[in-house]
C-alpha cells in the first residue's frame, strides 16, 4: 500500500511502540487480494512456541499419509519439579508424574494449550530438520526450525530465583549484537528457530488457501486451522481483534523479553486477514501488560490501515 496519509498512520504506530519501550516486526495481509501493510517485515526473530505450528503441519502430514497413527500413545512428563510452581504455561511439563497420551491429543496440547513437554514429544516423532524439510516442500522459506522447544527452559530465567527474573531481562535486553548474536543461545539467530513475519504470514496464507489451491493437503489445513482456532492464550491481538463479528485463531510465543503472536482473523463480512507480531522489549520486568496491550493496539492499527484501503 502506498500514500502519504498511510504512511504516517504506519509512522505513528512505529513510533508507539518505540515509546512503548517495544520494538517489533508486524504484518497484516489480505488473503483474498494479497495487499499488505506492514513494519519491519522482513525482520528475524527467534520465534519460540510459533515453531509448534509448522510441526504440528509436519505430524499431520504424517498422519494424513498413514506414516504416524494419531492414536498412538506416547510417554511424556513428569516435568521438572523445580519449575513446577513457577509461573509459565500450562500443560503436561507441570505433570508430576508420568503419562501417556495419544498423538492427536498432543497436537492440541502442543498448539492450543501451547504445552512445551508435549511438542517436544512430537519433536521425537518429527525431528527439526524434517519439520523444514516438509516446509521447503509446500515452499515456504524464511523458517527455521533448529531444536526442539524444551530447549527454551534452560535461559538464565530458570536458573535465577523467580524474584530476580528481571536480572534475566537485563542479559537478554543487553547483550545482543548487530548481526543477531546473542549471548542467550535461545535468542541468538545464528542458533535458534527463527522467522520473519513476511515467512509466517506465508505459512499462514497456505493454512488458509482454498481448497484444491494450497500446497497443503485440506484435512491437514483444517485441523492446524481448528487448533489454532482453539488457542487458550488471549491476553495479547485477541483483545484487539476477536469479537461476536470476527473469529481470531492463532499461536502465541514468549521468549523472556520477546512476545510474538500470528494468526488469522476471519470477519462476518468475509474479510480474512493475517495478522503477525513479532516484539522485542526494552523494559527489564517479567510481567509486562503494557507491553501485550501495545503490540495488540498497534496490530490493530495496521489491520484498520489496510481495511479501510
Amino acid at each position: 500500500m502506498s500514500g502519504p496519509a498511510e504512511d504516517l498512520r504506519v509512522r505513528r504506530l512505529r513510533t508507539r511502540l518505540h515509546e512503548a519501550g517495544l520494538s517489533g516486526s508486524f504484518l497484516v495481509r489480505d488473503l483474498r487480494t494479497g495487499q499488505q501493510v506492514a513494519i519491519g517485515p522482513e525482520e528475524r526473530y527467534a520465534v519460540a512456541s510459533l515453531v509448534k505450528v509448522p510441526l504440528a503441519m509436519a505430524v499431520l502430514e504424517r498422519v494424513a499419509t498413514g506414516v504416524i497413527d494419531p492414536a498412538r500413545r506416547l510417554r511424556v512428563g513428569p516435568g521438572d519439579p523445580a519449575l513446577a510452581d513457577r509461573p509459565g504455561p500450562p500443560g503436561t511439563g507441570r505433570f508430576r508424574h508420568a503419562v501417556d497420551v495419544a498423538v492427536e491429543d498432543l497436537l492440541y496440547l502442543a498448539v492450543s494449550l501451547s504445552d512445551s513437554t508435549a511438542a517436544d514429544a512430537l519433536f521425537g516423532l518429527v525431528p527439526p530438520p524434517e519439520v523444514g524439510a516438509h516446509l521447503a516442500a509446500i515452499g515456504i522459506e524464511g523458517i527455521e526450525v533448529r531444536h526442539p522447544v524444551g530447549d527454551l527452559n534452560a535461559t538464565p530465567a530458570e536458573r535465577l530465583d523467580a524474584a530476580e527474573g528481571h536480572l534475566a531481562h537485563r542479559l537478554a535486553i543487553g547483550t545482543g549484537t548487530a548481526d543477531g548474536g546473542h549471548a542467550v543461545a535461545q535468542l541468538d539467530l545464528t542458533r535458534a528457530s527463527t522467522a520473519t513475519a513476511t515467512a509466517l504470514a506465508d505459512l499462514l496464507e497456505v493454512l488458509w488457501a482454498p481448497a484444491g489451491a494450497s500446497r497443503v493437503r485440506p484435512e491437514v489445513a483444517l485441523r492446524v486451522r481448528t487448533l489454532l482456532g482453539l488457542n487458550v492464550m488471549r491476553q495479547r491481538l485477541a483483545t484487539e481483534l476477536a469479537s461476536d463479528a470476527a473469529r481470531w485463531s492463532s499461536k502465541t510465543g514468549t521468549l523472556l523479553n520477546e512476545r510474538h503472536e500470528a494468526g488469522v482473523v476471519e470477519h462476518d463480512d468475509g474479510g480474512v486477514l493475517a495478522v503477525v507480531a513479532l516484539t522485542r522489549s526494552r523494559v527489564p520486568a517479567v510481567v509486562q501488560p503494557v507491553a501485550e496491550a501495545e503490540m495488540a493496539a498497534v496490530a490493530r492499527g495496521l489491520h484498520d490501515v489496510l481495511r479501510a484501503g
